[in-house]
């Protein structure tokens, strides 16, 4: 094989001498030479940056190189633009760009170092932009440089190979070696022995980097020896070797091409690497994002019309999630977040598995329809904003639903899953955030918009896509789980439909108001059920709320779907009673609302347990029953289900209970009986329970996933600040004269107040600007360009170029001041 890494050229004429001297030596003179618009683009991609405002541009070159912004910078790369910043990472430093190039795409032509071409060749100027833009790379085509903090994350080390697999250079790996043994590599080599190691390591990179003389060398090498290269060259590049190694690894470790990093490991140097690989960095480039294309195609009305059943669906789940809640909610755990046990209960009582019923209650509490109460015995309940979210037409609804669940970070797919700490996650519990979570939610759905309408993209190539675009190790794991959990939320939620994207998705999608697409596609509510001699009614659709409710007392609901099913039975009678209705009210209802006429087992239900209720009275003496039968107060006593309750007779129509009233109507309507509770004045009471309500409660605010994105007004006022500041760091100001002794040339004097009172009522005078050193009322320093136009009362008054805007400073406050050269006038 033959090397494709050139040596960097020097430049050997004054031509390449000039242009190696005007291309910039700093990021921070490369930035300074970008424009406004790039300047701001470079602060939209990387807004962490602006926290604070850099005061000028060396800061802001300074803040682009610290670990944590180039950590957080690289991982938001996409995996070619990433490969381009590893191959730089194990490039010369400075990198030419025909290095770079082959690096990533090979050779020209069809040698034995040319790469079929992928695409990478066209594409590098693309990620190598996005790497300038994002000021990861600096330097004209011709010097290229990697940004020394991204160049030492992704440069390989002894406890970190690098992402190529590529291990350390010659002169790295042999910087602890002893001279002696240098000197006995290269003349094991071929070489002729220097007078000093520095030269025998520059002799030895020189073979390793000439590829007819290191063709040459590995001709002569044993066939084993290149079976153990081939185990090392694609990485990891370390080997672990025994006090007295095989020959073929003694031939290799002689000649330098392996070389000692441990007493019991070797690693093969980056030179003979490049060399075996034909000058490849990464053994697969992927310069190219992966294709989604459509798995299948719907008719987009058919995918519209099942994404609104799914919604309308949806909107019942949780109106009857939080409505269960609304009495008695479930205690709020010690730590935060809902018990296994009441998931299980909630999962029960919405008909669903626990994951989803998470999800539901996940979702009712990013839309601020649930929330904590507050209280000493603190439980989970709706919040005032249900009441209002309840009365909104179901379109409107759902758009609430989907414009909580599109940016939450709160994460249902988590629950069951552990912390850190090995702490199993709990619903509406901590730690349930990923700040991930509403980038890839988004992503999923871009993509799926951009097929045609109808059309849905298979899971496994809508992954590789998202794992191509945000390929860093660690994120792209949850990253994949994020995806298919959207794929699934996005489903059951509505806004997809068999897979494809719905119509009123779309809008959402586009910061839309999805209501008006989706409203067409509900169907009106009905003010009438069907009720069947089973004794059950079946609503043929979404009910009236009026109706809804009272139904809902009276009867269970059996099954859902697009008809719903109720079932009639004596405790669902017992509890339209106990809510203050009366046998002549339920009869009358039914015959409104029913379409059929109402059967005859049904009456008689109503009829025999309205006869029942309230024969027997239950109030307050601890309790007591009450009833003018005395022969059902001997059955009462006598049956050995009433032990429990401490019943004994006052008089012939009275029973005592120890029971509180509650426990007492409980165990009476355990037995067969169905009592009502009766007030001190004998009324019977009314016992629908008052709908319980949380204090007003915000919804909970996503958490960012960094610094939020600034909108373009905050962007020109960065970039403008930027500027100012730059110009009074550069600005030329005149050498202090001899007379201030002990300042050095370049740097302001410490004028008196006397001095800075004439220097600036001269510039007031003459209108020049001057450059001024100022500590504010926090003691934060500064340094300014002003215009003075006016001197008086202990204040200077002036155009300040820094702010670009006309200000104010104290006298006192100015710690020196000195005038701009001529030129910068």
């Amino acid at each position: 094989m033959e090397a494709t890494v050139p040596e960097l050229p020097e430049p050997s004429s004054a031509a390449e001498s000039a242009t190696a001297s005007s291309a910039p030596r700093s990021l921070a003179e490369a930035l300074r030479a970008r424009d406004d618009a790039s300047l701001a683009a470079l602060l939209h991609a990387r807004p962490d940056l602006l926290g604070p405002v850099p005061g000028d541009i060396t800061q802001l070159a300074t803040r682009a190189g610290t670990r944590a912004s180039v950590i957080r910078a690289l991982d938001r790369l996409d995996r070619f633009a990433l490969q381009t910043a590893e191959a730089l990472a194990v490039a010369p430093d400075p990198c030419p760009y025909p290095v770079l190039e082959s690096l990533l795409a090979g050779e020209h032509g069809s040698g034995s170092g040319a790469r079929e071409d992928n695409g990478a060749r066209a594409e590098l100027p693309r990620a190598l932009a996005t790497l300038r833009d994002q000021a990861l790379v600096w330097g004209d085509d011709e010097r290229l440089r990697l940004v020394r903090t991204a160049r030492e994350l992704l440069a390989p080390a002894a406890g970190r190979p690098s992402p190529t697999g590529l291990g350390p250079t010659v002169a790295e790996a042999t910087a602890g070696m002893s001279p002696t043994r240098i000197q006995e590599i290269v003349a094991a080599a071929g070489l002729p022995a220097t007078h000093d190691a520095v030269s025998a390591v520059t002799a030895l990179t020189g073979l390793f980097n000439d590829p007819e003389r290191m063709s040459a060398l590995l001709d002569e090498a044993p066939a084993e020896a290149h079976q153990v290269l081939g185990r090392l060259v694609w990485g990891p590049p370390y080997g672990e070797v025994t006090p007295n190694p095989t020959p073929p690894v003694r031939w290799l470790r002689d000649r330098g091409l392996l070389l000692p990093a441990s007493a019991r490991t070797v690693v093969l140097p980056r030179e003979v690497a490049l060399h075996l690989r034909g000058g490849l960095a990464h053994r697969v480039t992927e310069p190219l994002a992966p294709a989604v294309p459509a798995d299948r195609e719907h008719r987009p009305q058919l995918v519209d019309a099942n994404a609104a059943g799914q919604a309308l669906a949806a909107l019942a789940t949780v109106e009857e999630l939080v409505k269960s809640w609304e009495h008695t909610g479930p205690p709020v755990l010690r730590a935060g977040g809902l018990s296994v046990r009441d998931l299980k209960r909630t999962a029960a009582t919405l008909d669903a598995t626990e994951p989803a019923a998470a999800f539901w209650i996940e979702l009712a509490y990013a839309a601020g329809l649930l929330a904590s109460d507050g209280e000493a015995d603190e439980r989970y309940a709706p919040t005032p904003a249900f009441d209002d979210w309840i009365e909104l037409p179901p379109a409107e609804r759902w758009s609430a639903l989907a414009e909580a669940w599109l940016p939450a970070t709160r994460t249902a797919g988590l629950v069951g899953d552990q912390d850190a700490k090995g702490r199993t996650l709990s619903v509406l519990g901590p730690d349930l955030d990923r700040s991930a979570a509403p980038e890839v939610r988004r992503r999923v759905l871009e993509l799926l918009a951009a097929l045609p309408e109808g059309c849905s993209a298979d899971t496994d190539t809508l992954l590789a896509r998202l794992d191509w675009e945000r390929p860093v190790r660690g994120t792209s794991a949850l990253r994949a789980r994020l995806a298919r959990w959207t794929l699934t939320e996005a489903e059951v939620l509505g806004v997809t439909g068999r897979g494809a994207l719905a119509l009123h998705g779309r809008a959402l999608l586009e910061h839309r108001d999805p209501a008006p697409l989706l409203a067409p596609l509900f169907p009106e509510p009905v003010d009438h059920v069907l009720l069947q001699a089973d004794l059950t009614a079946v609503a043929p659709g979404p009910l009236r709320r009026g109706l809804g409710d009272v139904l809902a007392v009276l009867a269970d609901v059996e099954s859902k779907g697009g008809a719903t099913v109720y079932r009639f039975t004596p405790g669902s009678v017992r509890r339209a009673l106990d809510s203050g209705r009366t046998a002549s009210d339920l009869h009358a209802f039914l015959a409104e609302h029913s379409i059929t006429p109402v059967p005859q087992p049904l009456a008689y239900l109503i009829d025999d347990v309205a006869r029942r209720h309230g024969h027997l009275r239950v109030g307050v003496a601890s309790s007591y029953v009450r009833c003018d039968d005395d022969g059902m107060l001997n059955e009462i006593l006598a049956d050995r289900r009433s032990a429990g309750l401490g019943l004994r007779r006052l008089a012939p129509t009275v029973l005592a209970a120890q029971a509180e009233p509650g426990a007492l109507l409980d165990g009476l309507r355990a037995m067969g009986y169905a009592p009502a509770a009766e007030s001190l004045t004998g009324d019977v009471v009314v016992t629908r329970a008052d709908a319980h309500r949380t204090p007003a409660r915000s919804a909970p605010a996503p958490v960012p996933d960094g610094p939020p994105v600034p909108d373009v007004t905050l962007l020109a006022a960065a970039v403008r600040a930027i500027r100012a500041g730059d110009l009074a760091a550069t600005a030329v100001r005149k050498e202090p004269a001899a007379a201030s002794a002990g300042v050095l040339a370049g740097e302001l004097p410490r004028t008196s107040a006397a001095e800075t009172l004439a220097t600036v009522q001269a510039a007031a005078l003459t209108g020049t600007a001057v450059w001024i050193g100022y500590v504010n009322a926090d003691g934060a320093a500064s340094q300014r360009v002003i215009a003075p136009v006016r001197v008086e009362g202990g204040f200077v008054t002036g155009y300040d170029h820094t702010a670009d805007e006309v200000r104010t400073y104290a006298l006192h406050r100015i710690t020196g001041v000195a005038e701009l050269a001529e030129e910068h006038l």
